[in-house]
């Protein structure tokens, strides 16, 4: 029999010695009744796994009526396909009184097989010729199934490893007595001939039952973790499971954990998983030579793409990957496609069903692949090797890294989520064949995929490997260094960590400065980034003059005429914004709006992104008229440009919900909010930072409508998804739990209130410092919950820290210094202090007639609160 005589679904034999404790199983001639033919040698196994099914389904083909039924059991090597054919056999002995004849399916000459078989077990003449003429081989083969004796029952013909169907439709058995059953390596033998039975590997339970059945319960239970980690490292092949059960069965000192190691280590090349000694069959081999007989016959351009598949990361391989790395390496495209189809017809690799052109490597054929990569890399002379395997697959790599974009869908995420593991096997193991040019790339796109789907933790390693390696490779001071320095200080912004950020920014702006020079636009890209940190700080004075120095020198370098400048006018106007400085930030926004539109024409997603800031800007002074047109516009643009289903077009439905809300337009705003948060969900899955924020918006609205037990799921929500996403220490999570505790304050719950205000306003107070706008926010929060609770004496020196915050921070002409005022002046007005209350009621009106119109809601609230006092 043949490589698959025992491929290691059971433990063989009648009944099992153990000697020194190698398992020794007894092997005799089979018992058949008297004038059967039947060169069967095995005893059935005391222990045979997981194939059920697949014996049913066997006989379920084979006892069809009619014509000759031939059915062939298919799969890699090592997988089970001779054992199966064996117990079939077995098993099914009584169902076949005419007989069982097994033959070597790699045998040249089949018909002389046959012709020995039946002199052999028969015994009766075979004659030479027939009328006179001389009988070839295959008219004896022919002669002998015609005279088959005992002439009536069920024959079973096994033909085991069958390689070549040519040479077994030339002795193919007439009649309908014969049954055939067929183990081949090869897919798709013949469709309209053979009926096909797929055999895979083991499920992980029953690998793991086999290797129990070898090393038996206590020990397993001793490393249950290790021995599934064993089976796995296996890919639960049959072969591999009983060489390397056999091995710990004849050491028992030896640990499954030392045993996993060394096959780590050794790989193919441990003698666990060689064939030693020939205690069931000598015909057995060990697993690298059972997969060696598949690849010999490959053709020598097919073997060269099997050696490049071992390069790929172990899972799915889109082909399309395989066929750009070819383009490298100058192979002619028909000849890859011609190696798919050999590797595959040979069980080398397996499609995957519910992907399209998608393969898989068994482990241990990735394992033997990378043992015939490295003999094909050393050799020399041969024009197709000229460019090194590893380099194109690097090269390719690079490509796919370049397309990620910073902004990606979940529609994009699929496109390319089988292609990150081999991204990362380049990262974690062939570095050395990137170009020093392309070094960064692998990891910034790793970087871009985890950062674009919120995962910042998952991001982290690869933009901190990213500037391990450049220096390490490129040296301290190099270009790419700085740009990754950019970059990781960039992810620690999202994140929250403004303290990591700033020294990382910093230096990022120096050695740019340093290596190219004070006037360039890198600098001017670094110095607009360390003003964006300063601004989410609450840094308005050290943000403004760096963005200053931005706008100037991207003018200079670039001309007026640039969408940078755009860029960088926008920029500024969102700092003035944030400042309150509504007329010099409206100026801003209007020059790059128009700037956009001259450069980019009146489509373009920047042009929509800049009608929705100047928007914002509006609804911020409660210019609702001149404010809803504009978000409208911008939602349309964004629809034509971009399609509906896009994040942009969320955030638009969301910026134009908030204007309705802040509108009192509840009714209109409620359907947005929901359709934001759908249309985030879609696109970027639950687990996102955009999908909190839209959680945390919908509950606001709710809660402006006292819908109370509607808005506090969603804020709790929002909470535990920002917590899980941005880490307990990010300034949403503080934004998360002020929203939650004004929830319970407008409920009157103030004793749940009061923790959740004061964790917020520490947390405010760590991450963004004593000074910031949030800060004074939380302040005069808990204060109003004082106010409220009638504590007045608690509250009015939170109010005072808040107003002197805010003027501070935002000076004295700003909407958030208005409210300030006017929430002192309430507090003065519930104590009877009238006379001080007056004059900040009546500062406040005129603040928010100065700054917002009159005709703004704040204006009438504010009218009303000093007609009560009067």
């Amino acid at each position: 029999m043949t490589a698959e005589n025992w491929q290691g679904i059971n433990i063989k034999g009648g009944e099992t010695n153990i000697h020194n404790p190698t398992i020794n199983i007894g092997s005799s001639q089979r018992n058949s009744p008297p004038n059967i033919p039947n060169n069967l040698s095995r005893k059935g196994a005391v222990k045979f796994v997981g194939r059920d099914n697949e014996l049913t389904d066997i006989h379920q083909k084979l006892q069809q009526s009619g014509k000759v039924a031939i059915s062939a059991v298919a799969g890699m090597g090592g997988v089970g396909k001779t054992e199966l054919a064996t117990q079939y056999a077995l098993r099914h002995e009584v169902d076949y009184p005419g007989g069982i004849c097994w033959l070597n399916g790699r045998e040249s000459d089949l018909a002389a097989s046959i012709v020995q078989f039946y002199l052999l077990y028969i015994g009766q003449e075979i004659p030479d010729k027939l009328g006179g003429k001389l009988l070839n081989p295959q008219e004896q083969a022919q002669w002998c199934w015609q005279h088959w004796q005992p002439s009536e029952g069920l024959v079973l013909v096994v033909l085991d490893d069958v390689t070549n169907l040519e040479n077994l439709q030339e002795v193919q058995p007439p009649g309908n007595r014969f049954r055939v059953l067929i183990t081949t390596r090869l897919r798709n033998l013949s469709p309209n001939f053979v009926q096909e039975i797929s055999l895979d590997v083991l499920p992980e339970n029953k690998a793991l039952e086999l290797l129990t059945a070898f090393v038996g319960e206590r020990r397993i239970q001793r490393e249950e973790t290790t021995a599934k980690e064993l089976c796995e490292w296996l890919g639960y092949l049959p072969l591999g499971l009983e060489l390397v059960g056999q091995y710990l069965a004849e050491d028992p000192d030896l640990s499954l954990a030392e045993m996993l190691e060394r096959l780590k280590v050794q790989h193919l090349e441990d003698e666990a998983l060689e064939r030693r000694q020939p205690t069931l069959s000598a015909a057995q081999l060990g697993v690298k030579a059972a997969f060696e007989l598949s690849w010999r016959e490959l053709e020598e351009k097919t073997q060269l793409v099997g050696a490049l598949l071992s390069l790929f990361a172990p899972g799915v391989i889109p082909w399309q990957l395989v066929e750009s790395i070819s383009e490298l390496l100058n192979w002619a495209k028909a000849d890859v496609t011609e190696a798919r189809k050999q590797l595959y017809k040979r069980h080398l690799i397996q499609r995957l069903e519910d992907k399209n052109a998608c393969y898989q490597i068994h482990p241990l054929i990735r394992e033997f692949l990378k043992g015939k990569l490295a003999q094909i890399y050393h050799c020399t002379g041969r024009e197709e090797l000229r460019l090194d395997f590893k380099q194109a697959f690097a090269a390719a790599m690079v490509a796919k890294a370049k397309e990620i974009p910073q902004a990606i869908t979940l529609e994009f995420i699929a496109s390319v989520q089988d292609t990150i593991p081999h991204l990362q096997e380049v990262a974690e193991n062939l570095i050395d064949a990137l170009r020093d040019e392309d070094l960064a790339w692998v990891f910034i796109g790793l970087g871009r995929f985890y950062e674009g789907q919120g995962l910042y933790a998952l991001a982290e390693p690869w933009r901190m490997q990213c500037l391990s390696v450049v220096k390490t490779r490129l040296g301290e001071e190099h270009p790419h260094v700085a740009t990754s320095l950019n970059d990781l200080a960039l992810l620690y912004n999202s994140q929250g960590k403004y303290a990591s950020a700033e020294p990382l920014y910093l230096q990022a702006l120096e050695m740019t400065k340093r290596l190219l020079g004070e006037e360039h636009p890198h600098v001017a890209t670094s110095l607009n980034n360390l003003a964006y940190l300063y601004n989410s700080q609450g840094k308005y004075t050290e943000a403004e003059p760096l963005y200053l120095q931005a706008l100037e020198m991207t003018k200079r370098l670039l001309g007026d005429e640039h969408p940078h400048v755009a860029t960088s006018l926008s920029h500024l106007a969102y700092l003035y914004h944030s400042q309150g400085k509504y007329t010099e930030a409206e100026a801003l926004h209007l020059q790059a709006l128009a700037l956009y539109k001259r450069l980019l024409g009146e489509e373009h997603p920047d042009v929509a992104t800049s009608l929705n800031n100047l928007a914002y800007l509006y609804n911020s002074q409660g210019r609702y008229a001149e404010a809803e047109p504009l978000f409208l516009q911008a939602l349309e643009m964004t629809k034509r440009l971009l399609g509906d289903e896009h994040p942009d077009v969320a955030g638009n439905l969301s910026h134009l919900a908030y204007l309705y809300h802040s509108q009192g337009k509840y009714t209109e705003a409620e359907p947005l909010h929901l359709q934001a948060l759908a249309l985030y969900k879609r696109l970027l899955g639950e687990e996102h930072p955009h999908v909190a924020t839209s959680l945390n918006n919908l509950a606001n609205l709710y809660k402006s409508q006292g819908r109370y037990s509607e808005a506090e799921p969603l804020y709790l929500q929002a909470l535990a998804l920002r917590k899980r996403l941005l880490g307990e220490e990010h300034p949403d999570v503080a934004g998360s739990l002020n929203d939650l505790a004004y929830l319970y304050d407008s409920q009157g719950r103030y004793s749940e209130a009061e923790p959740l205000y004061l964790q917020a306003l520490a947390l405010r107070k760590r991450l963004l410092g004593e000074e910031h706008p949030d800060v004074a926010g939380s302040l005069n929060d808990l204060a109003y919950l004082y106010d409220s609770q009638g504590r007045y004496s608690e509250a009015e020196p939170l109010y005072l820290q808040a107003l002197a915050l805010y003027k501070r921070l935002l000076g004295e002409e700003h909407p958030h210094v208005a409210t300030s005022l006017n929430n002192l002046a309430n507090l003065y007005k519930s104590q009877g202090r009238y006379s001080e209350a007056e004059p900040l009621y009546l500062q406040a009106l005129a603040l928010y007639k100065r700054l917002l119109g009159e005709e703004h809601p704040h204006v009438a609230t504010s009218l009303n609160n000093l007609a009560n006092l009067y």
